[in-house]
């Protein structure tokens, strides 16, 4: 099939990738270069960057909402666009341009967590399980009819950063089962109950607040790692909390029990994974060698 692919972030190289070995990848649509790094200078995104590597063109318009995006698109003409993490809304005329229309892939078990941020919120929610659809993309957000889906478990200690991984593989491979089987896959209508929405994280969620119960600071630190990364104040100085496991015992909150163990609300949380200021991120107990901790964590 000629297929247009979509997407920005690193979550959506493993799709390119398994697409461009099965079908003729025409053009590959991406987010505009952003400064990044020291010097702040333009740099293209991970999937611009995969597709140079790959030999295919890249598109990077700042929006698709003129005549020339519009033209551009067209004359490419695609069969099927796949959509990853893309980072511009697509207008209903570019929607309707390629045969198969213009599928999804969504990290979520739709309709749960439509939106931005499926994975992080998954974690931060506590579910139990989550999954990757494939949609046929319509106007709303998240909206459309399901062509397939696949599940697979939360597990207790996973990070954003790890489902992420997975998801991302597990997309790749149903992206592809998907268009082998387009003829013959009916789409399903999300129903109506159990919508939820996954909204951008915001970067004032991220403070540890040590009140709350155990069960909810490892989630919330799991949540949203790497990025933006829970963190709380020891001593004046900012850390990052990046991995962590339900702990032993109890104390007011923020008391520091055993190592890097802290009381919450109810319970205790162990940090596992942790980054100072200025420095890289490190087990806890290489951490804690050179670096004593207060009584109480605030």
């Amino acid at each position: 099939m000629r297929v247009i692919f979509m997407g920005t972030p690193d979550f959506s190289v493993p799709v390119l990738e398994a697409l461009a070995e099965k079908h003729e990848v025409v053009a590959v649509y991406s987010q505009p270069p952003r400064p990044a790094g020291r010097g702040k200078k333009d740099r293209p995104s991970p999937v611009h960057q995969r597709a140079e590597a790959l030999g295919l063109p890249v598109h990077t318009p700042a929006s698709l909402r003129n005549e020339e995006a519009a033209k551009t698109f067209a004359d490419l003409g695609a069969d099927v666009a796949v959509v990853v993490a893309y980072g511009l809304i697509l207008p209903q005329n570019i929607l309707d341009m390629p045969q198969h229309g213009c599928l999804n892939i969504h990290a979520s078990l739709l309709p749960r967590w439509r939106g931005a941020a499926p994975i992080h919120r998954a974690i931060m929610a506590g579910d139990k399980a989550t999954g990757v659809c494939i949609m046929q993309m319509e106007a709303g957000l998240d909206t459309g009819p399901v062509l397939l889906r696949a599940q697979t478990p939360i597990d207790a200690t996973e990070t954003t950063q790890d489902l992420h991984d997975r998801l991302s593989t597990m997309g790749a491979g149903l992206i592809v089962d998907a268009l082998d089987e387009l003829p013959s896959l009916t789409p399903t209508q999300q129903p109506d109950a159990g919508v939820t929405y996954a909204a951008k994280i915001d970067k004032a969620e991220a403070r540890v607040d040590w009140s709350q119960p155990a069960e909810t600071v490892d989630r919330q630190i799991r949540g949203l790692s790497p990025f933006p990364g829970a963190w709380c104040d020891v001593a004046g100085e900012r850390v990052k909390l990046l991995r962590s496991r339900l702990g032993n015992g109890q104390g007011a909150p923020g008391q520091v029990l055993d190592g890097f163990t802290v009381a919450c609300g109810s319970g205790a949380v162990e940090i596992l994974t942790a980054q100072r200021e200025g420095k890289r991120p490190a087990e806890a107990q290489d951490i804690l060698r050179g670096f004593s901790l207060p009584e109480r964590l605030s």
